[in-house]
Parts: C-alpha cells; structure tokens; sequence
C-alpha cells in the first residue's frame, strides 16, 4: 500500500520523533501526533503537524500507529496501561514501535497487541537527531512479514535500509548490538586519542590519521569533524548511552552472553555521567580519558 494512502498517528514526538513525523507527513500522509509535554506538542504544531489533545484521540480510527518513547517504563505506560494505546487502536490496524527498549517487554507488548487483533511492529532506528530529518536512518524489522511489506512504503519515507529480521524480538537484538558496538568504539576512540596525544601528536593530525587509516569505519569519520573543533554538543547523549548499556547487559545475562567489554564501557559512561557530563555526546569519552591522562584541552 503507498504511502500516501496510509492515516497516520504518531506518539511521542521528541528529537527523534519530530523530524520523522515530519517527513512522514512531507510525503503526503496524513499525521495526527501526541505527546505527553506540551512542548514538544507546540513544536510539533510549529511544524505543521496535527496536535491532540490524548494519545486515544490521536489514534482513533488510524491505520498505523508509531510510538518513539525514551524507555520500557514510558513504553508500558503509553501503550500496556488498562487506558493504553493497544484499547484505543482500531482493530486489524498496525503498531510501530520505534524506540531502543528489552525484549521482554517487547515480547509482552505482542502478546497483548495479538489480544486486541493489532499487527505489531519492531522497527528500531539507527541513528541520531542530527540526521533524522535528511532520511537517511536505518531500521531493524521484526514482527509479521506481511505487516512490514504493508508500511515498507512508510518506513521508506524516513530511512534508506529497512531490514527485515524475523517474526519475534530479533529487531530488538540488533538494536542492541549495533549500540554495543557504537558504545564500545566511542571508549576505544577516546583511548587512542589519549595515548596518541601522549606520544606528541597534534589533535588535528591524529584525527586526520584516524580518518585515512584502517579503522576509518563510518562512525570515525562521523565523529571526527565535531571532535575537530572540539563540539561535544549531544547528538545521543552519555545518559542514554548509559541506558542502553544497561538494556544490552541484561539482555546478555538473558541468553546466556557475557557481554565483558560491555560491563566495563558501562562503567565508564557511569563515571561520565557523575562528573557532570550526562547530557554532553556520548563521544564525551574523550575528555574523560584526557583528564585521566592528564591531558588538557588540546591546540586547535
């Protein structure tokens, strides 16, 4: 089914959220938005997006409806509650669930959507708010296969991959994963910066070496210009790194993985987060390995 055809409810409309809205809305559909703070709702307004005034009355009588929460307990609260999304969505229509949260309580999100003949969708996204509104995000497909060919038109408006995974929480996994290894790369970075800066190499040189080298991977290369003039403004914040961390550990210690390099990066954005700097980047790592080595702010 084209796009354009599809109504359209959107809960949650936040850094990601809004500029996926909006280009939802962009290729012709019609978008009704809800959030819980009235000033996203006023800049989902100022965007040209339909505002209501509940969740229930943006998703009355809609054919697909997307959620993009922070976490599982904003996610149970919109969608699990006896008052939830699930009671006011229209029978036979289709949940899109966009957010970074368990398998467990995706899992338990499926069973009550089968409960209530809802189509469910796990379509996390890959990326930040920074590029949301180009269309150039990636997403993880799990849940019915005939579902995710109905709105494939829809997840294409706002992302140039659509990966379909499975029909159970693979979706979730990946996420994870790929988080993981983002979490991960951004602690190793911080760590070769430092000791290159030790070894008397200029800020600037050594990003360029990085960026020519073996390990240019998209992240480096995404990375290293706001790291060249030093821009830790937040694309993917240390606390929401910090929270996926914790979803990617527990899901470790779920099937049986020991997820070590994990537990020990976690610590890391722990220790971030306590010495004030919760809401900088999560490339933020590198000033923290700079005050560990004894680096000051380096010559740009």
């Amino acid at each position: 089914m084209a796009a354009q055809t599809e109504s359209i409810a959107w809960i949650g409309v936040g850094k990601m959220g809004l500029p996926i809205a909006g280009r939802i809305a962009g290729a012709g559909c019609q978008v009704t938005t809800f959030d819980a703070s009235a000033e996203r709702l006023a800049a989902a307004r100022q965007h040209g997006l339909t505002v209501t005034a509940s969740a229930a009355e943006a998703v009355a009588g809609r054919s697909v409806v997307f959620t993009s929460v922070p976490d599982d307990t904003a996610l149970r609260a919109a969608v699990l509650t006896p008052h939830g999304l699930l009671s006011a969505m229209a029978p036979h229509s289709i949940l899109i669930e966009t957010s970074t949260v368990s398998a467990e309580i995706s899992a338990e999100l499926a069973e009550a959507a089968q409960r209530h003949g809802i189509d469910y969708l796990r379509v996390p996204v890959s990326g930040n708010a920074s590029i949301a509104h180009t269309g150039a995000l990636t997403c993880f497909v799990s849940g019915s296969r005939t579902a995710f060919e109905r709105v494939k038109p829809l997840l294409a408006t706002f992302t140039r991959a659509q990966t379909y995974l499975g029909e159970a929480e693979q979706a979730r996994f990946a996420k994870l994963a790929v988080n993981l290894m983002i979490a991960v790369s951004a602690v190793m970075m911080a760590e070769s910066l430092a000791l290159a800066r030790k070894g008397g190499i200029d800020w600037r040189d050594i990003l360029q070496v990085l960026d020519d080298s073996a390990v240019a991977s998209p992240m480096v290369k995404y990375k290293t210009p706001p790291l060249a003039t030093r821009n830790f403004e937040s694309t993917f914040s240390c606390r929401q790194m910090a929270k996926d961390l914790d979803l990617i550990l527990g899901a470790g210690h779920a099937v049986g993985v020991p997820l070590q390099l994990a537990a020990q990066v976690r610590e890391t954005y722990g220790s971030v987060i306590a010495q004030g700097e919760g809401e900088t980047d999560f490339i933020a790592t590198v000033r923290h390995l700079e005050r560990l080595s004894g680096l000051g702010e380096p010559e740009l």
